[in-house]
């Protein structure tokens, strides 16, 4: 493998987690909508928010994994256009999370979810 510092190693992981942490998160908010408030007309657009919130975390989530599968099987070292992409891919990661949860948590405040 070409081997990325823990850091980076670390880093990727905490993002995969925060990510499933937030999908969790979003339907776990579109279910208690859809639960207490039915599909209705004053639903609707946050459950369309909540969608469009969720694939901007799944896209990031996969590219991780697969950048990460690709340096492990670089020999014996990494490209500099790769780790410049996974490096790219981290910190378009963090910005996706950062506004998907802020995303998230203003439904859940306009709806009074926990």
């Amino acid at each position: 493998m070409a081997r990325l510092p823990d850091e980076t190693l670390n880093t990727i992981f905490r993002l995969q987690r925060w990510l499933v942490l937030l999908l969790d998160t979003a339907t776990a908010a579109e279910y208690s909508i859809l639960q207490q408030f039915g599909e209705t007309e004053e639903t609707m657009p946050e459950l369309e928010a909540i969608d469009n919130v969720k694939e901007p975390l799944r896209s990031p989530y996969n590219s991780l994994h697969e950048i990460l599968q690709q340096v492990a099987e670089f020999q014996p070292a990494a490209t500099a256009d790769v780790l410049e992409f996974l490096y790219g891919t981290i910190a378009e990661t963090e910005a996706a999370a950062d506004a998907s949860e802020a995303s998230i948590q203003e439904i859940k405040r306009s709806w009074n979810l926990p």
